[in-house]
């Protein structure tokens, strides 16, 4: 598949760091920070999973990008990975409910990126979908992640990093899941760690009774911090009091799915009747 120039393009956005992003129409909620869109990416996925640091000991890393968007995610990581060690292999895997979105961010010349090698990548994948080079193995699921994930699960994909960038959860509460973010986890290495920017309470309760330690992270143009997982609670940024507190109020309530098909209507719905 080829980008169609003929697409009618998403409502362009400029954020405060120069970059671009998207407003998407149907969640009613832009793809980014309106006070940073790549600088969201580098600090609150590859910063807070410690992606320079693994580059510099390991020369396979495998990447999860749940909700790829634009790219901006992807692109930070890579850009880090081969800057830090160029002959690091990546696997990445990533889920997209619209191919529509990371090709017009190619057409548009939206990605911000120094390396010819990695813009060169996202417009492979935008395009076909896959990569498959010396340096780089990558896929791009489109659907609905619900059922997309399962098909990595049953591939048995680890990775070192995941990036978990749906929209908001009171707009998209199927991807904040007990039931969901069950799955993601089985996709996380024993040593990987997850990062996303959400601090809702229901979220964090999910990655909690998934098995998973929680931290906070440092918050990037929005209002209170993100979230960092990992399997051992070893050096994570622990939780203020607040958000402690936070964690025994109805907020703290989680989105269920058992079946990964519910609407968002039925999730929300069955929530305010736990």
């Amino acid at each position: 598949m080829r980008l169609n120039s003929q697409m009618p393009p998403f409502e362009l956005t400029p954020t405060a760091d120069g970059s671009f992003t998207f407003f998407s129409s149907e969640f009613g909620e832009w793809f980014h920070s309106r006070e940073g869109a790549y600088r969201e990416a580098q600090l609150t996925y590859v910063k807070t999973t410690h992606l320079k640091a693994i580059a510099q000991q390991q020369n396979q890393i495998a990447l999860f990008d749940i909700c790829y968007g634009l790219g901006y995610n992807t692109a930070a990581a890579l850009e880090t990975i081969w800057q830090t060690n160029p002959h690091c292999q990546v696997t990445v895997v990533a889920l997209e409910l619209d191919p529509r979105v990371p090709r017009q961010a190619i057409a548009q010349g939206l990605i911000q990126t120094e390396s010819t090698a990695v813009a060169h990548a996202l417009t492979e994948l935008a395009q076909d979908l896959q990569i498959s080079s010396d340096r780089l193995q990558a896929q791009l699921h489109v659907g609905d992640a619900r059922r997309q994930i399962q098909t990595v699960v049953g591939q048995g994909f680890l990775a070192d990093a995941i990036f978990l960038d749906p929209f908001s959860p009171p707009r998209c509460p199927q991807l904040w899941s007990v039931d969901f973010l069950g799955r993601v986890a089985a996709c996380l290495k024993p040593t990987g760690t997850l990062a996303t920017y959400s601090c809702a309470a229901a979220v964090r309760t999910a990655l909690l009774e998934n098995g998973l330690s929680i931290g906070a992270t440092q918050a990037v143009g929005r209002r209170w911090p993100g979230t960092v997982a990992r399997w051992h609670n070893s050096q994570l940024p622990p939780l203020s009091q607040q958000e402690q507190e936070h964690l025994q109020t109805r907020a703290a309530v989680p989105y269920r799915d058992p079946s990964l098909s519910l609407t968002a209507a039925e999730i929300q719905t069955h929530r305010l009747a736990q």
